[in-house]
């Protein structure tokens, strides 16, 4: 199973173009969409969602029109948003129950059983009597990912689900969505480069509602073998290094900057080879698309 994405473009009322002309594959398993705020990726995740229509281009879900068949793709989905709303002083049990009954399971006892598997899958269930409203934010996604996983979905759309969580929370979830990946289609859409080298297969970069690149993490590390460079230097430095080399990334360490710079070549004998993570894939994506001559 796969979905598949062709030309996708989306322009609000507002002149603002989210998308331009997407195209991915997506496969079974994880797949990580990254990029910056105001990439695009809530636009793309909430047209797959059938939450707004696209301008153009054409979906596939394993022969559905996502685009043109709301309601048959709506009873394969599952989705949780980045802005995911509870009722306060209910319990997680009978908001998965309500959330059940929406989503069409009328059989009590076959509801009953897959609200007590859901909580057990989330790790929920010693708290399933208490009211939403208290649990806290690692909780209330793993209790969003709960809801999203009703009625067996063959698509799973997270978006920015790990944003605010603390580390140990952010383990707990990375655990879960890892088990999720291996039955289904989920779509990982985040700005954290951690959770996609942890959890994807596969993954594609965007910025400004353009795919960048597409691969699979090893890969496109692979890739920048021998085109990144570490120095490090004194803040003040920082404006005119920017100024003669690309650079990539900073970040302090003993009061001074560890500078990543892209280059064919070392730019000096003061540079050393650094082994590519995801994160400098990342960076040296969004730099490289900031240096294209950018049309009025």
């Amino acid at each position: 199973m796969a979905l598949t994405i062709q030309n996708l473009s989306k322009t609000y009322p507002n002149g603002t173009q989210a998308l331009k002309s997407v195209s991915l594959t997506i496969p079974n398993g994880m797949f990580g969409l990254l990029g910056p705020n105001g990439a695009g990726k809530s636009s793309l995740m909430r047209t797959l969602a059938t939450l707004q229509d696209a301008d153009t281009g054409h979906v596939q879900l394993d022969g559905l029109d996502v685009l043109r068949d709301k309601e048959a793709v709506r009873r394969v989905l599952g989705y949780l948003p980045q802005e995911f709303g509870v009722y306060p002083n209910v319990s997680a049990e009978e908001l998965l129950d309500h959330f059940a009954i929406l989503k069409g399971v009328g059989n009590g006892r076959e509801r009953k059983e897959m609200v007590a598997a859901l909580l057990h899958q989330t790790n929920l269930y010693e708290v399933r009597k208490k009211y939403v409203g208290g649990y806290s934010g690692g909780m209330k996604q793993r209790f969003g990912i709960a809801q999203a996983l009703l009625g067996n979905p063959r698509l799973l759309i997270v978006d920015e689900p790990t944003a605010g969580l603390d580390p140990a929370e952010r383990n707990r979830f990375h655990n879960l969505l890892s088990e999720l990946g291996e039955n289904l289609v989920v779509i990982l859409s985040t700005h954290i480069v951690g959770d996609v080298a942890d959890l994807c297969r596969s993954m594609a970069i965007i910025n400004k509602g353009e795919v960048l690149l597409t691969g699979d993490p090893l890969t496109v590390m692979h890739n920048l073998t021998g085109q990144v460079w570490r120095k490090l230097v004194e803040k003040a430095e920082l404006p005119a290094l920017q100024a003669s080399q690309q650079v990539i990334s900073s970040r302090l360490f003993a009061g001074k900057l560890v500078v990543h710079v892209l280059a064919d070549a070392a730019p000096d004998g003061s540079y050393e080879a650094v082994r590519p993570d995801l994160e400098d894939v990342y960076f040296a994506e969004i730099a490289r698309y900031q240096a294209r001559p950018q049309l009025a």
